[in-house]
């Protein structure tokens, strides 16, 4: 209880750029509690998936290759079900499994850049915090109230809005970097399966040119 007195005794003290910094907090919590949510539910085991559809695609069983792929509602299948319609289309595999995966890594990405304008804007509010309150306590009423040691404890408070964001943004530095990695590795993944697909498209084509010179 006395922890929670004092930490609200600070941020009293850091000024009104505390309220603007707690809301960055804030900010920086629930993009990261809806990104891990996003990741947990529309992102899937890439081992286990290539495992059920590499058989498939061996086969040439493209139409099982589609039903897995509606039957798993993540990205992985998402991108794999574009490139498999293309080619039962009009051919156009790479193109699909391009434009699939490029709209599949914008989403994985959304919000970071949200992060990375914090890791930018916390220190500078708090560095704003800390000039005013410097102000104030080099103010020449305080020197007049014959109170020195009200300026060193003055720039003391001052300098809370300084840690308070540098606090923030560290919290979302870490937050973005951790997010950055693995979208990456999601992205790799995402990659990975594109190529599989398009390394059995040729099976394909060329068991339907040896049917045609058989015929």
């Amino acid at each position: 209880m006395e922890f929670l007195n004092h930490s609200i005794d600070l941020f009293h003290k850091g000024g009104p750029v505390m309220y603007l910094l707690a809301i960055c907090s804030l900010f920086v919590v629930a993009i990261a509690v809806e990104r891990v949510l996003y990741y947990k539910n529309t992102f899937a085991n890439t081992q286990t998936f290539h495992q059920a559809l590499q058989p498939l695609l061996e086969k040439q069983r493209l139409n099982d290759a589609i039903q897995l792929c509606e039957q798993k509602p993540h990205t992985l299948s998402k991108v794999t079900l574009a490139g498999l319609l293309a080619s039962q289309r009009n051919g156009q595999v790479e193109n699909a499994l391009e434009s699939s995966a490029t709209l599949a890594a914008d989403r994985l990405r959304e919000r970071l850049d949200d992060l990375s304008t914090i890791v930018t804007l916390a220190p500078l509010l708090g560095l704003l915090g800390t000039v005013i309150g410097m102000i104030n306590s080099f103010s020449v009423f305080n020197v007049q109230s014959g109170q020195p040691m009200a300026i060193t404890g003055g720039v003391g408070e001052a300098l809370v809005a300084t840690a308070t964001g540098l606090s923030v943004a560290t919290l979302a530095l870490v937050s973005h970097s951790y997010f950055s990695r693995r979208v990456n590795r999601m992205i790799s993944d995402i990659e990975q399966t594109a190529a599989l697909v398009i390394s059995y498209m040729p099976l394909k084509k060329a068991a339907r040119r040896e049917t045609h010179e058989i015929a």
